[in-house]
């Protein structure tokens, strides 16, 4: 893989983390019951903070870190949308998304994170899988964007 294909491939990665996040950000001031995957976020990073023998932070500084590792793992996850042929990008998208938002809807409890806020309205867990797939759909249109400026 090339240096030019890689920082594109992050580039892409970093338009569908920020697709998600601000789906999620944006959702959770104004639609009832949205997806709060900052939450499982938060308790997940206060865990490995515990887990390394650490004080996590609190409040709003949780909040902070919880999204910036949050925009950092999503934008790795995403940058594998542009792996492999271009003419599959899009799906590859759509199936990495879904895999996420599926993920982030079943993954919680079973790794003793507790259930997202919401689990039990069937609409919220759909707009996780939505919003996580967006995000895929996001990297794979900036990677199309990015391969073309490119040429």
């Amino acid at each position: 893989m090339e240096t030019n294909s890689t920082v594109r491939e992050l580039a892409s990665g970093v338009i569908g983390a920020l697709a998600v996040t601000a789906l999620n950000q944006a959702a959770r001031r104004r639609i009832p019951h949205a997806p709060r995957m900052e939450v499982i976020g938060m308790r997940a990073l206060s865990a490995a903070i515990h887990a390394f023998g650490g004080r996590p932070p609190r409040g709003r500084k949780l909040f902070r870190e919880t999204l910036g590792a949050d925009l950092l793992a999503n934008t790795v996850y995403y940058a594998l949308v542009g792996a492999g042929s271009r003419q599959t990008r899009l799906s590859r998208g759509v199936l990495l998304g879904a895999a996420a938002g599926l993920g982030a809807v079943l993954l919680p409890p079973m790794l003793g994170l507790g259930y997202p806020p919401g689990h039990r309205r069937p609409a919220t867990p759909l707009m996780t899988l939505a919003w996580y797939t967006a995000g895929g759909v996001a990297a794979a249109l900036a990677g199309r964007a990015l391969d073309r400026a490119g040429e």
